[in-house]
């Protein structure tokens, strides 16, 4: 089976964990710090703050911009669910803005009209989270110019996106963002095994998220409401969490960031040369902006809904472990049991009805693509 993604662990990445099982550490040693300056310095932003999984980063991201009761969030339907069930682990309600129907990333138009609805029934969001579907940046200097006028915080979940960048910067410089999200799990651009990262400009957000992330403990004693008794001491100020990445994550990702640039570019060259192989064979291909160079986390071809099921089973049956990229959160149980329902996001939907993802992955050989190539042809036409 040639699987839709996969991680690449080379003797380089086995070595750094290896020096880490070695060393004092297992966990709150140096690696993290490491990696966290790592990627703060590849993609040019001033904090960087390593956790146990993109979804606990979603988390402390909601709750440092004070997320709470009576709140509402906004994000794409078109996600995996922890996008929008971080508003749900704050006690606030969850909306969504349909997409575009071309790339699948929240439409700033949709946004827009339903900001402007929202304004009017004084229900405007505290929080809209853009999703960078596939590795694609959202237009996020139009969300950052509906974020001015309507007063709304700016998270980017782009979990997808470490590597690509949204006009002359980096994704996770958060120019057009109060904080980013990255996620190192296998099948992502890079991987920690599982793990994930909070970026923000902002020194306050960063000090406040790095609390949520260890329990809401403190050994500053400028933060605490007495002298310290001495070396040992410390004070939980806030109820936080045990969200902390380990030191063995942190060296596989330091490592891992080095073939960063390398991983994208290798991306980039399967991405054209799928381009190019499936220009006969009647399917959609991802759309790619010209205002942003996409990280290519998936390759997602478009077949009509009628052919969906039909053409991903042959695929699977032919030992290509093709996935779909997502199941609408609107249309899970959980969220139908609170109101959502059947066409209220009609592009999202049909997004999702003609979607099929095709294997993408660094070391994915050319000879196993053509297999792939080979495949979805003979699917298509049966």
């Amino acid at each position: 089976m040639i699987p839709y993604g996969r991680q690449d662990i080379t003797a380089e990445d086995i070595e750094a964990v290896t020096r880490v099982l070695e060393s004092d550490f297992l966990t709150q040693g140096p690696a993290v710090p490491r990696f966290e300056r790592a990627v703060a310095a590849h993609v040019d932003v001033a904090h960087a703050l390593a956790v146990n999984s993109a979804t606990s980063a979603l988390h402390i991201a909601c709750l440092a911009l004070g997320l709470g009761r009576g709140d509402w969030l906004w994000t794409s339907p078109i996600s995996f669910v922890a996008s929008a069930n971080c508003a749900l682990y704050c006690g606030a309600s969850v909306d969504f803005v349909d997409v575009d129907s071309a790339t699948g990333n929240m439409s700033v138009s949709d946004l827009e009209l339903k900001l402007e609805k929202a304004k009017v029934e004084n229900r405007l969001p505290k929080i809209v989270i853009p999703v960078h579907l596939c590795g694609q940046s959202c237009d996020m200097a139009g969300i950052a110019d509906l974020a001015s006028r309507f007063g709304f915080k700016v998270i980017e979940d782009a979990s997808h996106a470490i590597g690509g960048r949204y006009g002359d910067d980096f994704i996770g410089s958060c120019r057009y963002s109060d904080i980013t999200v990255f996620s190192f799990h296998p099948v992502k651009i890079i991987t920690t095994a599982e793990g994930g990262m909070v970026l923000t400009k902002d020194p306050d957000l960063a000090e406040r998220m790095a609390l949520l992330r260890s329990h809401g403990i403190t050994r500053d004693e400028a933060r605490m409401d007495q002298a310290s008794d001495g070396g040992w001491y410390y004070q939980q100020v806030d109820l936080g969490f045990n969200y902390r990445m380990t030191e063995l994550q942190a060296a596989l990702g330091v490592s891992q960031i080095n073939r960063l640039d390398a991983y994208v570019a290798r991306r980039h060259e399967i991405a054209d040369r799928y381009d190019r192989l499936l220009e006969a064979i009647p399917v959609g291909f991802p759309a790619r902006s010209p205002d942003a160079f996409s990280a290519l986390h998936l390759y997602p071809i478009r077949v009509p809904a009628v052919m969906r099921k039909q053409v991903f089973d042959k695929l699977r049956e032919a030992g290509i472990g093709v996935n779909v990229h997502y199941i609408p959160i609107h249309l899970q149980p959980y969220y139908l049991a609170m109101g959502f329902r059947q066409g209220d996001y009609p592009a999202a939907e049909k997004y999702y009805a003609e979607t099929i993802s095709l294997p993408m992955f660094p070391t994915l050989t050319d000879q196993a693509q053509d297999q792939v190539v080979s495949a979805v042809s003979a699917a298509v036409a049966a």
